[in-house]
């Protein structure tokens, strides 16, 4: 099934026994990021998850979520507005901390919720770009150097570089496993999308925090489901659910 933006298979004892303890039914339709805040339960039960990249034919292709991301900004926008007010701000109150030894669930979770202050650093970043940019020109055509330009500020230039070298690491895994699964043109396309997904942060998390103050104020909880433009099928297998319950493959 899809599941925080990947596909997921989860063990049907352990998805009984999360229906078991909410009357019947695993799944809470109260959640605006019931897809996540259902990983977290299950870990709180002692299941564990695993990445798996599992083969679907000879040819190297492999079991992937086929379905395109919305292809505009503003379904973008909605779309990462509820991510971002489901896990970092409302599932904050919904779901708390783990357990005072999980030290590394608490660590993801601190992950998770600090996109709203991400941003802000993140529209920081993007300001001062230019208006360094600006100071070094200001500089240039004045009788003063910059003063970094001397090697003033070590420490400033060292966290630079090193900033700029996890970037790249960064965005060359993204362009490797993008390429393995996608392949060479989406590969490429990957290096603007990382600025497009900037810029959708940007814009999303404003909203957000508007969503979560009327939640706080007793506003219902609006489930702003993404709409999915699937690729054409027409010769691939298909997998699915049959009315008895079983896997079946059509093509």
């Amino acid at each position: 099934m899809p599941l925080a933006g990947t596909g997921c298979a989860i063990s049907p004892h352990f998805l009984a026994m999360v229906a078991l303890a909410r009357g019947g039914d695993p799944f809470d339709a109260t959640s605006l990021t019931e897809d996540y805040e259902l990983g977290l339960r299950l870990a709180e039960l002692g299941a564990r998850g695993i990445f798996a990249r599992v083969a679907a034919d000879d040819t190297g292709t492999v079991v992937a979520v086929r379905a395109y991301f919305p292809g505009t900004i503003p379904e973008s926008v909605r779309q990462k507005t509820r991510w971002m007010t489901g896990i970092a701000l409302a599932g904050w109150d919904r779901t708390g901390w783990a357990r005072p030894r999980a030290l590394a669930d608490h660590w993801m979770r601190m992950r998770d919720r600090r996109a709203p202050i991400a941003v802000v650093v993140l529209a920081i970043g993007y300001l001062a770009v230019p208006a360094w940019i600006l100071s070094l020109s200001l500089h240039a055509q004045s009788a003063h150097a910059a003063p970094y330009a001397n090697g003033a500020y070590p420490i400033a230039l060292w966290l630079l570089a090193a900033n700029a070298l996890l970037l790249a690491w960064r965005l060359g895994m993204r362009m490797v496993f993008t390429w393995r699964s996608y392949g060479l043109r989406e590969a490429l396309w990957a290096l603007p999308r990382f600025f497009v997904g900037n810029l959708v942060s940007l814009l999303a998390a404003p909203r957000a925090v508007l969503v979560y103050i009327g939640m706080l104020r007793g506003a219902p909880p609006v489930w702003d489901k993404t709409r999915h433009a699937f690729p054409d099928l027409a010769g691939h297998p298909v997998v699915g659910i049959d009315g008895l319950g079983r896997v079946a493959v059509t093509r």
